[in-house]
């Protein structure tokens, strides 16, 4: 296999999944940044949650609000919910891996607060069982997918679906995503520069 091409065909099928990706999600990232900018407004904060790769960017996000994405100022509350391995190998071992995040949930989430469960397939157990503990609690749960929706679909809103089965690619857009979220939110709410 030719490196170079595997690349460019790497980048071509980047570049296909970007071309169809903004015009699909425009309207649920508005609502999404909406309810982010609300829950910072009202001295809420944001709860970030996903597996494996998702579980990074859930962190990744988490730290662009809390630390900066591009202007020093102010913290942004914000909280990835896989991070604390006594939390979620206490939980996995004494209940079940399905409620790793529902029970953070339960313990951290206010009304006022958004829940953005990540998953690419839309259908993970413990994101679905948080996002349905979110909305009990009657905090935003939000979501961000890829495929069709899966079981998402319903359970989170806003939802952000990126139209693409490639995981990797939904996984590129995710961040893309997140990014533009966070640098938004940074516009909106960390505007007092500090030293």
């Amino acid at each position: 296999m030719d490196a170079r091409q595997f690349l460019a065909d790497q980048f071509s099928d980047h570049e296909r999944a970007l071309a169809v990706t903004c015009a699909a999600v425009t309207d649920s990232f508005v609502a999404l940044a909406d309810a982010c900018s609300r829950a910072l407004e009202t001295g809420g904060k944001i709860l970030f949650f996903g597996n494996g790769g998702s579980a990074a960017d859930a962190q990744h996000l988490a730290a662009e609000l809390v630390v900066r994405y591009r202007i020093n100022g102010r913290a942004l509350a914000a909280l990835a919910l896989t991070t604390d391995t006594s939390i979620l190998t206490a939980c996995a071992n004494d209940y079940s891996y399905d409620d790793i995040f529902s029970r953070q949930i339960e313990g951290l989430m206010r009304p006022q607060d958004v829940a953005i469960g990540i998953s690419t397939s839309g259908n993970s157990a413990n994101v679905l069982k948080a996002l349905e503990a979110a909305r009990a609690m009657g905090g935003v749960a939000a979501g961000l997918t890829g495929r069709d929706g899966g079981k998402m679909v319903g359970v989170a809103d806003p939802l952000v679906v990126v139209p693409s089965a490639n995981t990797a690619r939904i996984q590129e857009m995710h961040i893309l995503i997140g990014h533009s979220l966070c640098d938004l939110l940074e516009q909106r709410h960390r505007s007092t520069p500090v030293a």
